[in-house]
């Protein structure tokens, strides 16, 4: 691996990493299963609050059909912005349904941010190996976090706050490379709207559903600036 690429990686590493485990204990603390079928989670769903839901639903006795269901709904987000790496990802061969099937918030905001100087064909191959080594940082939580759940008494008290501080991490740098503020303000007063008037369970899904009518709004009205000023 390019040690550019894993630097660039390192916000990850540090958010995946510390949650993963928390996962894995999670794990072990409320199903009895093998250790290594929480990592085995990690690379055939790879989906961070995805996998936490799931474990929670199936020991409750929940039927597979309600927590299949329950973790699209979670992850419908992706539908949203996974259309947008489409061209980036077109031409990749057997590199793109991997890219589309590792593709995170935050391996998103790292892939539309990060700089390009080389080949397409190049490039591509460097958002496969990104994509890897993020699922790989999970990947390693989980099993760590397993294999340690059943012996060492884990206090996971304010764990949540690494993905909280990833996000922060990757929003800077997304105003950083694009220099564009409206996204920022727009997904920010999207959250505070759903949070005041949305029940708790609805806000997410609310807010993304908010934050993608403003910038499509946005990119109309940019598209017809331009068209006039072309006119």
């Amino acid at each position: 691996m390019n040690a550019a690429l894993f630097r660039q990686t390192l916000p990850i590493l540090f958010g995946y990493l510390p949650l993963g485990v928390a996962f894995g204990v999670l794990f072990s603390a409320q199903l009895d299963y093998a250790w290594w079928y929480a990592p085995l989670m990690g690379i055939t769903i790879f989906a961070g609050a995805g996998q936490i839901l799931a474990v929670s639903l199936i020991a409750a006795k929940v039927g597979l059909l309600e927590v299949f269901v329950a973790m699209f709904v979670l992850n419908a987000r992706h539908l949203f912005y996974g259309l947008s790496l489409l061209g980036q990802f077109r031409g990749a061969g057997w590199r793109k349904a991997y890219l589309i099937f590792g593709l995170t918030d935050e391996t998103y905001s790292l892939l539309t941010s990060r700089p390009r100087h080389g080949s397409r064909e190049e490039e591509q191959r460097n958002d496969f190996r990104i994509t890897l080594l993020n699922q790989g940082y999970w990947v390693a939580g989980c099993a760590l976090g397993a294999l340690l759940g059943d012996n060492v008494a884990f206090n996971s008290t304010g764990i949540e706050f690494a993905l909280v501080a990833l996000f922060i991490v990757l929003t800077i740098e997304q105003y950083k490379a694009l220099g564009e503020a409206f996204p920022l303000w727009a997904g920010a007063i999207a959250a505070a709207v759903s949070v005041a008037v949305l029940p708790s369970d609805q806000q997410l899904i609310g807010a993304v559903v908010l934050a993608t009518v403003a910038l499509l709004m946005q990119y109309r009205r940019n598209r017809v600036g331009r068209g006039q000023a072309h006119g």
